[in-house]
This record gives structure tokens, sequence and C-alpha cells, in this order.
């Protein structure tokens, strides 16, 4: 839902995540994790919904195969339901879908993946609360599910629930997409930032409170690399290495003190950021030192630093600098390190951690899969 963008370790390890970025190597969700492992797929977690995609709504505290496919490619996690993309650029959805998420024409709830539509030109996809949005291997952009804010990028009055993919605009250079709680971020090939949908905290970044039900370019900045969109907040890295977040503020995730911002404020003067992933109030990210930090909400421990304290400033998760940047958090952390290992921390109410209990951890431990 994050947006949960990440890189995918095809020959190795790759999550799902919330509000997570498009082409997701990893991610969490609200109460689940997926991820993709040698073209395998594997979730964990809370399945109330069917957002495991095993077929059934039965939880699972440790990581279960779904299926035998073996060309997934990349995953992410909505808030109850998940999509991922496979090898053949088809695209797949399952999970929760009263609002039209999963993009399969229909409002019924999916307990095993079902393509959207029949396209082979899948190239990321980002999950939302109740909205995903996707890119095409021809730069297009597409949208489809809850509308009601204009986070589909079209007037609701004209679209508030799409149940099939719908393309935003006419487009045909971008480069990534984020979706977030009731809002959209995305980047060109040109290096320009946009948003749209929900304002009411500023994450649009456009320097006021307004709504806009169309993509509106973030200032006049062409060297945007990468953006994550969070609950009512977003942060996105530039070429530079430098991080920059805006939004909600409530819990110190801007990693600039305590004020909400509706245009994009540098975090600290750090040039060596490689990716951030924005999730519910919290922040996560990578440098190029291999070492990984996160800030922001952290009531469940997501924020790895062993204790319940939220942090306004990035803080580093323990010393070790072998942390890649495929990343993802939400009330649950996890991220991976160059050996290919997996690591999870944070809320554990459903399993999510995946290490066969239902108990919180403060701290990284490592997922066996």
């Amino acid at each position: 839902m994050k947006a949960l963008l990440l890189a995918a370790l095809t020959a190795a390890l790759a999550l799902v995540g919330m509000t997570g970025p498009a082409s997701a190597a990893s991610g969490a969700g609200y109460s689940h994790t997926c991820v993709v492992r040698s073209g395998s797929l594997w979730c964990w977690g809370g399945n109330a919904s069917g957002q495991l995609g095993d077929g059934t709504t039965t939880s699972r505290t440790t990581p279960a195969r779904i299926g035998d496919v073996s060309t997934w490619a990349a995953v992410d996690a909505g808030t109850s339901y998940t999509c991922a993309t496979r090898t053949d650029g088809t695209l797949w959805c399952w999970g929760a879908n009263s609002r039209g998420q999963l993009g399969d024409g229909t409002t019924a709830r999916k307990t095993s993946p079902t393509q959207v539509g029949t396209g082979t030109t899948w190239a990321g996809v980002s999950t939302g609360d109740a909205h995903t949005c996707a890119t095409r291997t021809d730069g297009t952009l597409w949208c489809w599910g809850f509308n009601r804010l204009g986070q589909l990028g079209t007037d609701p009055s004209t679209v508030y629930t799409a149940t099939a993919p719908r393309q935003v605009g006419t487009g045909t250079t971008w480069a990534s997409v984020s979706t977030g709680f009731g809002h959209t971020c995305a980047t060109r090939t040109n290096g320009t930032l946009w948003c749209w949908g929900d304002n009411g905290d500023g994450q649009l970044g456009l320097g006021s409170r307004l709504a806009s039900t169309a993509p509106a370019q973030v200032g006049t900045g062409t060297t945007w690399a990468s953006v994550t969109a969070g609950y009512a907040f977003n942060c996105a890295t530039r070429t530079d290495g430098s991080l920059w977040c805006w939004g909600d503020n409530g819990y110190g995730q801007l990693g600039t003190g305590t004020t909400y911002q509706t245009a994009p404020v540098q975090v600290g003067t750090a040039t060596s950021w490689t990716r951030a992933d924005a999730g519910f109030n919290t922040v996560c990210a990578s440098r190029t030192d291999g070492s990984l930090w996160c800030w922001g909400n952290n009531l469940t421990g997501q924020l790895g630093d062993g204790t319940t304290v939220n942090r306004s400033t990035p803080t580093r998760v323990g010393t070790a600098t072998t942390w890649t940047s495929d990343l993802v958090t939400g009330y649950h952390t996890c991220a991976v390190r160059t050996d290919a290992s997996l690591w999870c921390w944070g809320n554990n109410a459903n399993g999510q951690l995946g290490d066969g209990t239902t108990t919180n951890r403060g701290t990284p431990a490592q997922v066996t899969l």
C-alpha cells in the first residue's frame, strides 16, 4: 500500500507490502506479508479476506507457498488484499474487493490469485487501502478501485468506483507509482513528481491543502528518483541521494520534527539515501552504507529500536551494514539483507512476522523460508 517500489531479488528473495512502491520485491500489509523467492510466492499473517491467496481465509503464522507457479516477479500488499506481477507481464490480485480494487470487473472477494484482464505488459503495481495503480511497459499509468477522493486521477463525480483498470490521462512517460490512503503519487521518466487525490494534510505536496482529482506536479524539480505514499503523507528520494517528506506529521513520520508540511521538506542533510518506504505513520529507509533507519509511529515496535517510543527523526536499526533497499513498513516492518535473509519486526497479532507466534517484536528477527 502502501505502497508498499522495491528492487526485486528474483534470484533470491522479495517481499510484499502495503503502501509500498510498485514492483516491490518486499512489503507488509496491514496484517499480512508476502514474498517472492526464486519465482515462488509465499504469504503469511492475517487472512480474513483471503489476502494470502491460498484459497482459504485461515490465518498463518509461518510462510506458506501460494500455488506452484514459479514465475512471480514482484508483489505488493494493500490493507487486506494483494497484487503481484509475473515474468510474462501478467498482473494478478486477490483478497478484499468491495471497492473493485482487484480490477477483475467485480466486487467479489477472491481467495486465490485472479488475473487482471488479459494484458501482458504490466510493469509494476502498487496497492493502497482500497485502490490500486499500475504502470505498463509502454509508460502508461492505470488505476482502479475506490475513487471518492479522486485517487484514481479522475473526477469522482463521474467515476466513484472502478472495478477494472482505467488509464490516467494519456501520458506515456510514467516511471513508477505509489498508492496511499485516498491519494496517489507517481514519478515520470523526466524526473518530475506528481500527486493527486486527498490533500487534507498537505500530502499532495502542492503547498496547500486543496485536493486534486487529476495528477498535479509537485514543484518544478526534475531530479525525483522514487516516491512512497503513506497513510496521509509521502516521502521521496532525489537523484542526489537526499530524502524529502511531506504531509501529516502527528507521529514524527516526516523525520523533521512534529509539524505537518504541505510541500516537500528535506530529512536532515544526508545524501546517501537509497530508498524509503512509508506505511501507517511510519517510515523506514536504507542508505548506501547498508544501514537501515526508521522513524515515526512505534506503537508496536515497528521501528526496530527495541522500544515503543515514537521517533521524530531517523533512528538507526541496530548496527548492521548489510541491509538492502528491499524493505517495507506498516504496523510491522520487513527487510532483506545482502545474504538474501529476511527479517521482520513490530506488530505480530496475526502472525505477520512469520515466526510461528503472535508475539510482537521490537527488534529484527529472521524469518525462515
